[in-house]
């Protein structure tokens, strides 16, 4: 049994050799990009590596290819509207919506969404206005160490916490260039699996604790499998549980073995996105 959660950087900051383009999994586009406007997107593979040499192919006839660091910058379409972008050979599809430049102009970075809760090892989403569309150019310090943006639009990003931060409210900053947003808190959340690793055999129920660190908090997760023939959620292929909160807080989701193996989930946070300033 494994999970994932931690993204991992070729080149960077967690490994050390680049992963195969055919174990690509996950495209991480923004949710939102602006018309003419650059933006930058980027690859996972199961493990939450950044995949270089990956083919993604848009509905529109655009395709481009991951660089060295997994993500690739592209100009949004003229027309505003929707846009679907998928991993070549892979199926299902992720959207963006395209808005026109008018709906995204402003002089200062605006913070208008931000999770209340993330977690320490996994990506999360900022919205707002006068981002760079370079990932690169971005600048996000929370509690003063630098993040990871792994995807970029000027009205959204895709957000990895540095792997040096602690559990709890922390201080989140975001400049590019000369401009810079006011600061804000996120809580971030420490999680921790406890289960038995042993392969499971079918028919086999077995218990997946998560532990809540950082905050008493009742948070929701999202619990989905990645190698869904070896095991099945109680419930379904994916699975929604919330934390009990409190000093010792956790939440707990049972798999049911379909035949023998070992299984790999994913367990993330639901996002709750709310005005980090008001």
């Amino acid at each position: 049994m494994s999970w994932h959660c931690r993204v991992l950087a070729p080149g960077g900051r967690a490994q050390q050799s680049a992963p195969a383009a055919s174990g690509a999994r996950i495209l991480l586009l923004p949710r939102r990009i602006v018309s003419r406007e650059r933006a930058t997107l980027a690859v996972l593979d199961v493990n939450g590596r950044l995949t270089p040499g990956v083919t993604v192919n848009f509905s529109n006839g655009d395709r481009l290819t991951t660089d060295a660091t997994g993500r690739a910058l592209f100009v949004a379409p003229l027309n505003p509207g929707m846009i679907y972008g998928s991993i070549a050979g892979r199926t299902g599809r992720v959207a963006s919506a395209i808005l026109a430049p008018g709906e995204a102009a402003s002089t200062s970075i605006e913070v208008s969404s931000a999770p209340q809760f993330a977690s320490l090892t996994d990506r999360f989403e900022l919205f707002g206005k006068s981002f760079c569309g370079d990932a690169d150019a971005n600048e996000v310090t929370i509690a003063g160490q630098p993040a990871l943006v792994l995807a970029s639009s000027p009205i959204a990003l895709v957000v990895l916490p540095s792997p040096g931060l602690h559990p709890g409210s922390a201080t989140v900053g975001v400049s590019c260039g000369k401009r810079q947003s006011p600061p804000f808190s996120i809580t971030f959340a420490g999680l921790e699996l406890e289960a038995d690793s042993s392969p499971l055999k079918p028919g086999e129920h077995r218990t997946l604790t998560v532990h809540v660190r950082g905050t008493g908090a009742k948070i929701a997760f999202e619990a989905r499998y990645l190698a869904p023939d070896i095991a099945e959620f109680t419930g379904g292929h994916s699975v929604r549980a919330s934390s009990s909160g409190g000093a010792e807080s956790l939440a707990k989701f049972e798999v049911v073995g379909q035949r023998n193996g070992s299984f790999r989930i994913s367990i993330r946070l639901v996002p709750s996105l709310r005005s980090p300033l008001s």
